[in-house]
């Protein structure tokens, strides 16, 4: 596979740029890779300190591994916001996967997990000796592509009572992202019901018969054709906020699956088609960072709220914009 870093890429190891732009990758695999010279760049081997630049031309051929891998330890740094005896908040980045799944057995947050707390440590929710390994301690995601704060526990109460809390919704939680358009009220409430894609079964839409889902909206800036925009959820579906977002005429931003990588109500000149491209090369993910996460600590109770700044490409986007 040949791919070409766009030009005003900032300078970013290969490492930790292929993850994020290759499906199903991780760094580990990459690294892997890079060993045995199956990554090139123009033309020449690399390490997997190289860092990329705009106008490299990458050269990929990632060796294929069984499907039925097992989950193992792998010492990625964590960024760690808040941690005590019960339970740990991290800040995830962009390009990790939370759970191991089909193709993705290796670089995820549990595989770091069971790095930084052992495999003995991890709590054990179905009772046999791997102990549900593909959930240990997690009672809530992010898209692969999303970055945020997330809260992990660590032990089996902490995580059963950690998991009312969000199911029962007692958990406040703020997103920021940059969608397509202005919006004609700068606040509202998106009540509209989410269910899988009949045409695509990875993807979800707005359908009756689907589970009932609300996100509250406010606009906090406006640029030349897009949005900053403030969002809270009520419930917790899956792609909630970028599946409201795009039933409402307003894509989250570079947007791969609901249609963020095109212009929305726009009269498209050369001059601006080739200013969206280049704002779309700083931003190939969708702009979407789980900003807020609030809840009453599980075990004593106290109040807890952690809030994040924006990660660089989104502060990136902002800026050109």
């Amino acid at each position: 596979m040949l791919m070409t870093v766009p030009q005003g890429q900032s300078k970013l190891r290969i490492d930790k740029y292929l993850a994020i732009h290759v499906e199903n990758s991780s760094r580990t695999k990459i690294k892997k890779a890079i060993s045995e010279g199956l990554i090139e760049v123009n033309g020449r081997k690399i390490k997997a300190n190289y860092l990329v630049s705009g106008g490299d031309i990458i050269d990929i051929t990632l060796p294929s591994y069984s499907e039925k891998e097992d989950v193992q330890p792998e010492n990625i740094p964590l960024d760690i916001i808040y941690e005590d005896n019960y339970l740990m908040v991290i800040n995830k980045r962009a390009g990790m996967v939370t759970h191991p799944a089909y193709k993705n057995y290796s670089g995820t947050l549990v595989n770091a997990l069971m790095y930084y707390l052992g495999t003995d440590k991890l709590p054990k929710l179905n009772g046999d000796k791997t102990g549900g390994i593909e959930r240990a301690g997690i009672v809530h995601r992010l898209d692969k592509m999303t970055s945020g704060v997330m809260v992990i526990a660590k032990d089996e109460d902490t995580q059963r009572k950690l998991s009312k809390l969000f199911s029962y919704h007692d958990i406040e939680r703020e997103y920021h992202a940059v969608v397509w358009g202005h919006f004609s009220e700068k606040k509202g409430l998106i009540d509209r019901p989410i269910g899988r894609n009949p045409k695509d079964r990875k993807k979800f839409t707005i359908s009756e018969k689907g589970k009932p889902a609300q996100t509250e909206y406010e606009v906090i800036k406006e640029f030349d054709f897009t949005s900053l925009v403030k969002l809270k959820l009520h419930t917790g579906r899956t792609h909630q906020i970028r599946v409201h977002m795009h039933s409402v005429g307003h894509p989250v931003f570079g947007d791969p699956d609901y249609d963020g990588r095109k212009a929305h109500g726009l009269q498209l000149t050369s001059k601006l088609k080739q200013r969206i491209n280049n704002l779309l090369d700083i931003m190939p993910r969708q702009a979407l960072h789980a900003k807020v996460l609030g809840f009453s600590h599980p075990i004593t109770g106290k109040y807890l709220r952690f809030e994040t700044e924006l990660p660089e490409d989104i502060k990136c986007l902002i800026g050109e914009l």
